[in-house]
């Protein structure tokens, strides 16, 4: 996976979770409210190796130019 998809899945995952947490409010569910949060914790995990990937891919990105304007 990207780090562009790893990204889009974890605001795909936050949505939901942020979702499910709104209807476990709604409806006094303590176990949907808790899978939300488990949710949304997942979708922040995943953006931040999304974001990582692409920090990672930038170096190595730079490291390649340099080593290509030497030879």
């Amino acid at each position: 996976m990207s780090g562009t998809s790893d990204k889009a899945a974890g605001l795909g995952n936050e949505a939901i979770g942020n979702i499910k947490q709104g209807v476990g409010k709604v409806v006094g569910s303590d176990q949907l409210q808790a899978e939300g949060l488990a949710q949304e914790a997942k979708g922040d995990a995943q953006k931040a190796v999304g974001t990582a990937k692409d920090g990672v891919k930038n170096v190595a990105d730079k490291v390649s130019d340099a080593a290509d304007r030497k030879l």
